[in-house]
C-alpha cells in the first residue's frame, strides 16, 4: 500500500466552504454521495471493523464524513452498512451532529453495497443527483478540489476516477509459484478513490451487471464502460488518497490528523502588558520553530474576537501573578457554546506568569488545586486542560531560555494531546 505521503490540510471546521474555492458557484446541480462501509476489517487483525475504530474518542467514518460534509454543494451522503451496525452508526451520527448523512443498508459484497447506495438516491426525501460520487468509508483525507474536478469530470464525461502511480511493479505468477512476466510500470496506474458519475450511468451499470459483477467485482469505472459504454475520465490525486486497510494504518492516520489540529494556536493575553509581552515572546519562538501556520494574540473571547472559536483549535490563556480559574472557566463555556468540542478536543493550556521574587510554595499548591478540579469539569465537556508555571526572571539570558522551555512544552502538549497529562501543573 501507496503510504500516506505528504498530508496536506485537513479541514477540522464543520459543514461549511473549505479554503479551496474550487467553483463553489459552478456546481449548480445536485451532487449526491455514496459511503461503502459495511466491511469486517479483517486486514487489520481487530476486533472492530476499521471504519468504527476510533481515535480523538472519535470514529474513522466520522471523519470521512465531514471531509464531504464541509462541502456545500454536497447535498447528501449516503453510508451502506451492514445491518448489525446500524444502531452504532445512528450514535455516531447523533453525536457529531452529522446533518447530510442518510443510512443505508448494505449488501453481501461491495458491489451489491454499492448498489443499494446508488438505488437508495432514487427513493425517499433526497431529490436524485445529477451525480453521484462513490468514495471509501474509510479513505478519510480528501478535498474538495479533487471533487470538484471528479464532479464536473463526471457530468461532461459520464464517469471520472482519481489514480494515483503504481509505487510497486506489478508481476504475473504462474501455477508453480515462478515469475511468469512483469508489467511496465510506466503504463499503469493504480485506480483510487473517490470515483463520479452522472446518476443514470452508475445507475443502468448496475442494472444491467452480471451475478459474477455482483459476487467478484470491486471497480465501478470497469462497470460503467462495459455496460453503458461510458468511458472515464482520469485524474491524478494526491498521495493523501490512501486508505485505512491495516492497523498500523489507524495510527499513521491519528498522526496526520493531530499534526493538522496542532497548526492553529491563539493566545489569550487579558489586559496585563507582561502577559501581552509573554505572549509576543511566544509568538516569536514558536514563529521560528515553524511550529504554527496561523497565531492571534487577543485580550479575551468577547465580540470581534470570539471568531477564534469557530477556527482555532488549541488555546493559552496566561493568568498573572495568581491563579485566576475564573479566566479558565469562562473560555471552557464559550468553547461549549460555541459546539467547538463536538468533532475534536480542544486544548486547553493555563500559563500562570509568576512576577513574584518571594517564596511560592503555598502559591504553588493552590495553583496544582485549581487545575486538577478545572480539569476534571473541562474534560467532561472535551476540553483537554494542562497547566504550566513560568518564573519571570528580570535576567535577559535566563527569560529567553524560559521563554523557549514554554514554547517547547505548549508545542508537545498540543501536538500529542496527551489524556496522562490534563490537570498537571507542569513547570518551565
Amino acid at each position: 500500500m501507496e503510504g500516506p505521503g505528504n498530508p496536506g490540510r485537513f479541514v477540522t471546521t464543520e459543514a461549511g466552504p473549505s479554503d479551496d474555492k474550487a467553483g463553489n458557484s459552478c456546481v449548480d446541480f445536485p451532487v449526491a454521495v455514496v459511503l461503502p462501509a459495511g466491511g469486517t476489517g479483517e486486514r487489520t487483525g481487530l476486533q472492530t471493523p476499521k471504519q468504527f475504530c476510533t481515535f480523538l474518542n472519535r470514529p474513522l467514518i466520522s471523519y470521512t464524513i465531514q471531509a464531504f460534509e464541509r462541502v456545500p454543494w454536497i447535498e447528501t451522503i449516503v453510508v451502506v452498512i451492514s445491518e448489525e451496525s446500524t444502531d452504532l452508526m445512528t450514535d455516531i451520527i447523533y453525536r457529531f451532529q452529522h446533518r447530510k448523512v442518510r443510512v443505508v443498508q448494505g449488501g453481501s459484497t461491495r458491489h451489491r453495497s454499492i448498489c443499494n447506495g446508488v438505488q437508495a438516491l432514487n427513493q425517499g426525501p433526497v431529490r436524485k443527483p445529477k451525480v453521484v460520487i462513490i468514495h471509501d468509508g474509510v479513505r478519510p483525507f480528501v478535498e474538495e478540489e479533487l471533487l470538484y474536478k471528479i464532479t464536473m469530470a463526471a457530468k461532461e464525461q459520464g464517469a471520472a476516477g482519481a489514480i494515483r502511480p503504481l509505487v510497486s511493479t506489478v508481476i504475473a505468477t504462474t501455477s508453480e509459484g515462478f515469475l511468469d512476466h512483469s508489467l511496465d510500470r510506466a503504463k499503469y496506474r493504480a485506480s483510487e478513490m473517490p470515483q463520479g458519475f452522472l446518476y443514470d450511468v452508475i445507475y443502468q451499470a448496475y442494472q444491467r451487471c452480471s451475478e459474477s459483477d455482483f459476487e467478484f467485482g470491486t471497480e465501478c469505472l470497469h462497470l460503467a464502460l462495459q455496460y453503458c459504454g461510458t468511458n472515464a475520465k482520469l485524474i491524478e490525486g494526491p498521495p493523501t488518497l490512501w486508505k485505512v486497510t491495516y492497523k498500523r494504518d489507524l495510527a499513521a492516520a491519528e498522526s496526520i490528523i493531530k499534526e493538522t489540529l496542532s497548526r492553529s494556536v491563539c493566545i489569550i493575553a487579558g489586559g496585563s502588558a507582561q502577559a501581552t509581552a509573554l505572549a509576543d515572546a511566544l509568538q516569536q519562538a514558536m514563529a521560528s520553530l515553524d511550529m504554527v501556520q496561523e497565531l492571534d494574540i487577543i485580550p479575551d473571547l468577547m465580540g470581534d474576537n470570539a471568531r477564534c472559536l469557530s477556527r482555532d483549535w488549541n488555546f493559552v490563556q496566561v493568568s498573572v501573578s495568581s491563579p485566576r480559574p475564573c479566566e479558565v472557566e469562562a473560555i471552557i463555556r464559550a468553547l461549549e457554546a460555541a459546539e467547538r468540542t463536538v468533532l475534536h478536543p480542544a486544548v486547553l493550556v493555563w500559563v500562570h506568569l509568576n512576577v513574584s521574587d518571594g517564596p511560592f510554595i503555598s502559591q504553588r499548591r493552590e495553583e496544582t488545586a485549581a487545575i486538577a478540579e478545572l480539569a476534571s469539569v473541562a474534560k467532561s465537556r472535551n476540553v483537554l486542560l494542562y497547566g504550566v508555571r513560568l518564573h519571570r526572571s528580570q535576567e535577559a539570558a535566563s527569560w529567553e531560555r524560559s521563554v523557549g522551555r514554554l514554547t517547547e512544552i505548549i508545542s508537545a502538549l498540543i501536538r500529542d494531546r496527551s489524556t496522562a497529562l490534563v490537570g498537571q501543573l507542569l513547570q518551565a
